[in-house]
């Protein structure tokens, strides 16, 4: 049985109620659960499943906030010629009929957030191999389902409370942990003044001075030098220096905007333990967002881009703050960088 393991750990020694929730990500054989800072949890089937996915959501607390959803499609959608899903379901060879009018169904999806409706499908479902459909090849692997769904009822302490899915008791609702409060990183400076023309060029010669100076294994004729301003006294300059078949590696300088230049390297550091051992991030095809003011990167595992870890950061005056960690450690043609879910999130 295929059982993977990414622990993401918390180095403080204050409750986790009082500060954040330990990141999580684990697979248990054909089922993913990744949980993120505010212990909200998602989990969905992986493998080949040919485009049929069942994705389970649940927030923290007392409140059971929840949402089932099953659909057809990936990184595409279905051909329009693809006949509607829901009277094409079904459970170890047997029609599987979700229905009654807390469920919403489109042709390709069908969704619910009614806690009794989903834990009565989940009760249904939860022992049985596999959800396919009539006449395809798609199908969701039931192995491992259990095991994430107690996975979620521990990591946001709901065992022997009413709310669990798996090992339910006698505890109250209100037993269960609330999210952790929402950390908040500012923007400073979010209007900075526009650099002038004099400062571009200036800050492009001081660049192409840093790129000749570097060692960098990126040809220099495919070099590139990006500057913008960053605050009204500091501008951001980044360098591509490695590149690979679908990813490139940046770096990057806090760099004064008056002469003479001064310069600081720009490190990425996480505020947890992620499963690649380190802490310190790359800047893997990294950009700026302007709009939210936010350094992006985006490293993908293959080039298709359906798997991989993206990150936002947000400047605080002093250093760039992680705001946004999504990971994706399962390449199965399922979502683009912008649907990965979360490790850590902030206001």
């Amino acid at each position: 049985m295929r059982h993977h393991v990414f622990l993401f750990l918390f180095f403080g020694l204050l409750p986790t109620s009082l500060t954040w929730a330990a990141p999580a990500q684990q697979v248990f054989t054909d089922w993913q659960v990744t949980c993120n800072n505010q212990n909200f949890c998602v989990t969905r089937n992986i493998g080949l499943h040919h485009g049929l996915v069942m994705t389970l959501s649940r927030s923290a607390g007392a409140r059971t906030d929840a949402t089932l959803r099953i659909e057809l499609g990936g990184l595409d959608e279905p051909p329009a010629t693809v006949s509607a899903i829901a009277s094409r379901l079904m459970l170890d060879g047997k029609p599987l009929k979700p229905g009654g009018e807390h469920w919403q169904m489109t042709p390709w999806q069908l969704t619910t957030g009614d806690s009794a409706a989903i834990n009565a499908f989940l009760q249904h479902v939860q022992d049985g191999q596999a959800i396919t459909l009539d006449k395809g090849l798609q199908a969701i692997s039931l192995q491992g389902l259990k095991a994430a769904l107690l996975f979620i009822d521990s990591q946001q302490k709901r065992v022997g409370s009413e709310t669990a899915w798996i090992r339910k008791g006698d505890d109250p609702p209100l037993s269960v942990p609330p999210a952790p409060a929402l950390k908040s990183v500012a923007v400073v400076n979010p209007t900075p003044t526009p650099l002038t023309r004099e400062e571009s060029n200036d800050l492009m010669d001081y660049g192409s001075w840093r790129m000749n100076n570097s060692q960098c294994s990126l040809d220099p004729m495919r070099r590139e030098v990006w500057v913008t301003a960053l605050t009204d006294d500091k501008a951001l300059m980044m360098l591509s220096c490695e590149s690979g078949a679908y990813n490139t590696i940046y770096r990057a300088w806090f760099v004064s905007r008056q002469k003479p230049f001064a310069s600081q390297p720009v490190r990425l550091r996480l505020p947890f333990q992620p499963a690649s051992e380190t802490r310190d991030v790359e800047l893997v095809n990294a950009s700026f967002d302007i709009k939210s003011r936010e350094l992006v990167t985006l490293d993908k595992a293959r080039g298709l881009g359906d798997c991989g870890v993206t990150t936002r950061w947000r400047y605080d005056g002093q250093r760039f703050r992680l705001v946004r960690y999504a990971e994706q450690p399962e390449c199965d043609e399922w979502q683009g960088p912008d649907a990965w879910p979360t490790l850590w999130i902030t206001r």
